[in-house]
């Protein structure tokens, strides 16, 4: 009887190959700051236009980051000259990250500089991987920075219109490059979204250590609570879907596998990490008031973050073929709905809520879970 063919393993270079690099986790640090920043930002200065302002800078600097995550996993960074341009693209986002506090006032033009550095050292790597067919996308990254530069000259609606036109420049960008054929290394590119949300989340501890005042009890019981949130974030991504999202991908062709890393890697990862901007400026401000009533935008904006980062999931689950996302939409509405907790009753009441709203959803899911393998075990 002929024996059963083992199953092939990758060779263990190929392997290594689809590894993150210590200077992609180095870059993604720095990255974070950037999110360190829009969340001190929105903290000092919370309202409308403050939200719209951050979230626009959130766009584009996350537009330019998720460039450079598919440029290092078509050409990794293991040379000298791409590791010093990797170095001087991470010097470049420091450059924004500076100059997001007031980047819709006098540091607008230092912002767009360092954006352009961004592009030009983006643009050189990626003309190595792909030859000349750069010039199907470059062209137009050099018009959105035209455009970030033009409005930091400006204000008001010009300056905001000005904004808007640089994204849309990288939304033609996503479709004329669609034609050029990108060989997704799939361990690679989900453990760099893995670790980058990883150190995002991280944002969130630090958010404790912001808001601290005194060593008292009460700090030190929001300190763990704000640990215990994140944990629970932590929780549904990594213990649930991280790994089905990745088994997904190596299993689909290769069209359906860009169409994934676009869903579940952009469009889903854009809540996530704008809903742990948002969470960390609420944590902040519910460790400075824990006993006290929240104002509405402070309040909101802690319920809005949790609810935002559940609703990327339900996104990321949608777009990576992984059912059951009824769970997390009842959760998500259920957490913006703790606005109205902070608001009438205290924060530290809301932030309770959080964490039970989080801790529920994780306990209904695994019930789910045991209850589909048992069904499953006993129909066989």
């Amino acid at each position: 009887m002929a024996k059963k063919p083992r199953a092939t393993q990758p060779p263990a270079s190929a392997a290594e190959d689809e590894r993150v690099t210590t200077l992609e986790l180095f870059f993604d640090l720095v990255f974070v700051f950037t999110l360190t920043q829009l969340s001190a930002r929105l903290h000092e200065s919370l309202s409308w236009e403050s939200l719209l302002q951050s979230f626009l800078i959130f766009i584009i600097l996350f537009w330019m980051y998720g460039g450079y995550v598919w440029l290092t996993n078509s050409v990794p960074p293991v040379t000298p000259v791409r590791q010093l341009l990797l170095i001087a693209g991470m010097a470049a986002f420091l450059i924004c990250a500076l100059a997001i506090p007031n980047s819709f006032q006098d540091t607008g033009v230092i912002f767009g500089v360092g954006y352009l550095i961004v592009i030009i050292v983006h643009g050189f790597m990626y003309m190595q991987a792909v030859g000349w067919k750069v010039g199907r996308f470059v062209p137009l990254n050099f018009v959105s920075v035209a455009f970030v530069i033009a409005a930091g000259f400006t204000d008001g609606f010009t300056q905001y219109f000005f904004w808007i036109l640089a994204i849309l420049c990288h939304v033609v960008t996503s479709m004329l490059s669609s034609g050029i054929r990108f060989d997704i290394k799939v361990g690679h590119f989900v453990e760099r979204h893995g670790l980058l949300l990883l150190v995002a989340l991280g944002e969130s501890i630090i958010a404790i250590g912001a808001g601290i005042q005194d060593l008292s009890l009460p700090f030190i019981l929001a300190a763990v609570m704000g640990l215990i949130l994140t944990a629970g974030l932590w929780w549904i991504y990594f213990a649930r879907d991280e790994e089905k999202a990745r088994d997904t991908m190596h299993t689909r062709a290769t069209s359906d596998r860009l169409r994934q890393a676009l869903g579940a890697y952009f469009y889903a990862f854009i809540p996530m990490l704008f809903g742990i901007i948002l969470m960390a400026t609420g944590i902040e401000s519910s460790i400075e008031h824990l006993t006290e009533q929240l104002d509405p935008a402070h309040a909101f904006a802690f319920s809005g973050g949790v609810g935002l980062f559940l609703l990327g999931t339900i996104i990321f689950r949608i777009a990576s073929g992984i059912p059951q996302v009824v769970y997390r939409s009842i959760a998500a509405v259920l957490a913006l709905l703790t606005g109205l907790i902070g608001t009438n009753i205290s924060a530290g009441f809301q932030f309770v809520s959080l964490i039970l709203i989080v801790i529920g959803l994780v306990l209904a899911e695994s019930a789910w879970g045991v209850a589909k393998q048992y069904k499953k075990v006993t129909s066989s």
